[in-house]
């Protein structure tokens, strides 16, 4: 169980490197340009999959670390 953890953990942070950057508009709040910080944006496509992919994987690294800890 724990090598599929590690296994998980390396897709997980690999899969959140590969997610387009969002820092711009928390950066932007920080600095006081706050003009797109409730833009509604949509994700589509790749970027879509990447979000539910980075979903799923947060979600199986938490369950597998909850078995692993019982």
């Amino acid at each position: 169980m724990q090598v599929v953890l590690i296994i998980v953990s390396i897709l997980l942070i690999a899969i959140v490197l590969l997610q387009s950057g969002k820092a711009e508009s928390a950066s932007n709040a920080i600095t006081g340009g706050n003009d797109s910080l409730f833009a509604n944006r949509k994700e589509r496509g790749g970027e879509l999959i990447i979000s539910r992919i980075t979903l799923g994987l947060g979600i199986l690294f938490f369950v597998i670390c909850l078995i692993l800890g019982f």
